[in-house]
């Protein structure tokens, strides 16, 4: 009798030893699949984050392109206005110039006629 029992004690042992190990290992998969899920899920934020990085960088290196490019041509801009700037300096120069000329050529023109009419005329022809 006291055999009998101690082998139901023992058999009941072993089932209880059986069932905590099959929860165990339920545990165990159950915590691998949740740190799966969540490695998973902070991969992928983890892969939008560098593939928005990337994104802005080829977009900062298009934007430093684009920049060097218009400050060119804002150079060439400047540059053209300040020759056009100058053309307009220099019609102008040209343009009192000839107001000059054409007052010196009125004043000896004035005293020509001047000069003409004072003259008395020959009657010799």
């Amino acid at each position: 009798m006291l055999s009998r029992l101690l082998k139901e004690h023992q058999a009941k042992q072993n089932e209880r030893k059986e069932l905590q190990e099959k929860r165990r290992r339920e545990a165990i998969t159950a915590a691998t699949c949740l740190t799966e899920a969540l490695v998973d899920h902070l991969n992928v934020g983890v892969a939008q984050a560098y593939v928005n990085q990337r994104k802005l960088d080829h977009e900062v290196k298009t934007l430093q392109v684009q920049a060097s490019q218009f400050s060119k041509q804002t150079a060439q801009w400047i540059s053209m206005v300040e020759g056009f700037n100058q053309a307009l300096k220099e019609i102008g120069d040209v343009e009192n110039w000839a107001r000059s000329i054409e007052m010196d050529m009125r004043t000896i023109a004035t005293a020509l006629e001047y000069v003409h009419k004072g003259q008395p005329q020959s009657t010799c022809s």
